[in-house]
């Protein structure tokens, strides 16, 4: 059976489980207990200055948002091809999925079990062991990596050009970057241990790479889901 024979039925269930999936990490993440040890959840900024965590309240809105365009689909179906209200909603989908959900998660993965390899003092202290328990570790920064890819292969995305994609996750970029130096600016702390532990120089270098390795990622989107589902136009039917 295709996924397109599927439906949105079958998409609204396995949406649902996701979006109850990270409800329930969000949850836990922002629980008392984990709140009041937490030395960065009581600093400047709380929990919003971390990536991590503006990507897991990202996921969470995008996966509830994928079930109720399940339902408007199910409930307006004639209308879909048509445009209109379900044409709206999938164009929404599949440009919060494209230009954020799936470069941003996909770095979140990336960058934090990268630098973690090298050196996990310089992004996730061992006394955070004690705090933050082990599957909510891997909730936060492993598991977001499949079910993402669970996403791009139940659904085709259609992506935008090239330019408003990059430049759209760009502004994202810059954006979070502005708030970052903001926070060191306002309170003298920065977000991560590794750019405590840079020259002014290195730390520029650091930012500049960070944020320049979001468009490959882009790219990587928009390469899988061709490869699940072909180039507009010729949709390949999944198996």
């Amino acid at each position: 059976m295709s996924v397109a024979e599927v439906g949105p039925k079958w998409c609204g269930l396995i949406h649902i489980a996701i979006f109850a999936w990270y409800v329930f990490t969000l949850r836990a993440n922002c629980s008392l207990e984990i709140s009041n040890r937490h030395p960065g959840a009581r600093l400047y900024g709380g929990r919003w200055k971390y990536l991590t965590f503006i990507n897991l309240v990202m996921q969470t809105a995008f996966f509830g948002f994928c079930f109720v365009n399940d339902m408007v689909q199910m409930l307006l179906p004639a209308k879909s091809a048509r445009g209109g209200i379900p044409s709206l909603f999938i164009k929404i989908r599949d440009a919060i999925f494209t230009i954020l959900a799936f470069p941003i998660g996909t770095f979140v993965f990336v960058s934090f079990w990268s630098i973690y390899a090298y050196d996990r003092e310089l992004v996730y202290p061992k006394l955070l062991d004690d705090i933050i328990p082990i599957w909510l570790n891997h909730a936060l920064h492993t598991v977001i990596m499949p079910l993402l890819l669970v996403q791009l292969y139940l659904q085709p995305h259609r992506h935008p050009s090239r330019t408003k994609g990059i430049l759209g996750l760009a502004l994202f970029a810059a954006l979070y970057l502005a708030w970052v130096l903001w926070v060191h600016y306002a309170s003298g702390i920065w977000v991560y241990p590794i750019m405590a532990k840079l020259s002014p120089l290195g730390l520029v270098l650091f930012l500049a790479v960070a944020a320049l390795t979001m468009a490959p990622l882009y790219l990587l989107g928009e390469k899988l889901n061709q490869a699940c589902w072909g180039t507009p136009g010729t949709r390949k039917e999944k198996k």
